[in-house]
């Protein structure tokens, strides 16, 4: 019975790909850090736009 699969082909595109840590998974789907960073990038927008129209 031989089960010897392997997950990537070396030197193939999918082999350099990193895999995302628990802590980055966790921060991709928490809601509050997705509303922090939410008005955290409307900021910064609004300062570039008020600074534009003075």
């Amino acid at each position: 019975m031989e089960n010897s699969e392997e997950k990537t082909v070396p030197y193939s595109n999918m082999s350099f790909a990193t895999e995302p840590t628990k802590l980055v998974k966790f921060m991709r789907v928490c809601f509050i850090i997705q509303i922090f960073n939410f008005f955290k990038l409307n900021l910064k927008v609004m300062k570039i736009v008020v600074g534009g129209h003075s």
